[in-house]
C-alpha cells in the first residue's frame, strides 16, 4: 500500500521522518512531499527526489496521509488554514506535535477526520525511536499502515491517550535522562584512567548492550543485574554506593517532576 505522504513542517523532526522512510524503503521519494515556508533549507532532501513546497494546500491535494510536524504554537493556525482541503474519506491526520491532544486536533480539523497522535523521540533520526501512538476515528487498515510506518523508524506501542503525557516523559524526556547517565559514566571513566573518547565509546556501547538484553530477551532488569553481581564483588559495591546516594530515587523523582511539569 504505497500511500503518498505529506510532511507538514520540514524541521529536524520532519526531515528525520522523511529520511527514515527513505532509508527503510517504506516510501519512494516521489511519494513524499515536505512543506516549509523557506524551502531553500530543504534543498538536500529535494535532491534525493522528495517533493518540496511552501504550500500546505498543495501538499494536501497530493497526499493521502498528512503528517503534522510543526511547532506546538503553530498547530491551530496551520490546521485551521488547511481544514477546508481535508477530505475525511481520503486523508488521515497524524500529529507528532508534543502536547497537542486529539480533542484539539479534531476541533481544528473536523471530528470526521481520522486522527492519530504519535509521540516519537529524537532517536527517530537513526531509526531507533520509541514511538507511542493513540488514535481517533481510524479504520483498522489505516491504523495498521501508520503502525507499519513508525515501525520503520524504531519500535511502536499503542496507548490510551491518557498515557501520552507519561509516554512523553518516559520515552522522549527519557532520552535526555539516559544521556545524562552516559555522560556521568564517561566522567567516571575519565576519573579511573580512560581518555574521554574511549570512555564515551565504552559507556555508550554498554548502555546499548544493556538495552538490547532487555528488548531481545524480554528479561527483567534485575535478572540481568544478578548475573554480574557476584558476592563481595565490585559491581555490588558500586550499586550499593549509588543507591546510598539516591541513584534510583533521584531518577524516579526526576521522572515524576517532568510529568508534573508537562
Amino acid at each position: 500500500m504505497n500511500k503518498k505522504i505529506a510532511i507538514i513542517g520540514g524541521g529536524n523532526l520532519g526531515i528525520a521522518i522523511a529520511e527514515g522512510l527513505l532509508k527503510s524503503g517504506f516510501s519512494l521519494p516521489e511519494h513524499l512531499i515536505i512543506t516549509k515556508r523557506n524551502i531553500a533549507t530543504l534543498a538536500e532532501i529535494e535532491q534525493r527526489g522528495v517533493l518540496v513546497s511552501a504550500d500546505n494546500e498543495e501538499a494536501l491535494r497530493y497526499a493521502d496521509l498528512i503528517l503534522l510536524a510543526v511547532k506546538p504554537y503553530q498547530v491551530e493556525e496551520v490546521v485551521t488554514r488547511f481544514k477546508s482541503h481535508i477530505d475525511p474519506t481520503r486523508h488521515v491526520l497524524v500529529s507528532v506535535v508534543t502536547g497537542v491532544d486529539i480533542k484539539s486536533l479534531t476541533t481544528w480539523a473536523g471530528d470526521a477526520v481520522p486522527v492519530v497522535r504519535a509521540m516519537p523521540n529524537t532517536a527517530i533520526a537513526i531509526q531507533q525511536s520509541m514511538t507511542c501512538i493513540c488514535h481517533h476515528n481510524t479504520g483498522q487498515l489505516q491504523l495498521d499502515y501508520i503502525r507499519d510506518l513508525f515501525s520503520q523508524l524504531g519500535r511502536v506501542v499503542m496507548l490510551d491517550e491518557k498515557l501520552m503525557d507519561a509516554a512523553t516523559v518516559l520515552g522522549a524526556c527519557g532520552i535526555a535522562f539516559a544521556l545524562r547517565y552516559i555522560r556521568a559514566s564517561i566522567q567516571g571513566g575519565i576519573e579511573i584512567g580512560f581518555d574521554a573518547k574511549t570512555a564515551a565509546l565504552i559507556a555508550a556501547q554498554t548502555v546499548n548492550g544493556a538495552a538490547e538484553l532487555l528488548i531481545q530477551k524480554g528479561a527483567h532488569p534485575e535478572q540481568e543485574i544478578d548475573k554480574v553481581t557476584t558476592p563481595q564483588g565490585c559491581t555490588i559495591a558500586g550499586l550499593n554506593e549509588m543507591e546510598h546516594k539516591g541513584f534510583s530515587s533521584s531518577l524516579i523523582m526526576g521522572i515524576k517532576a517532568s510529568y508534573d511539569r508537562i
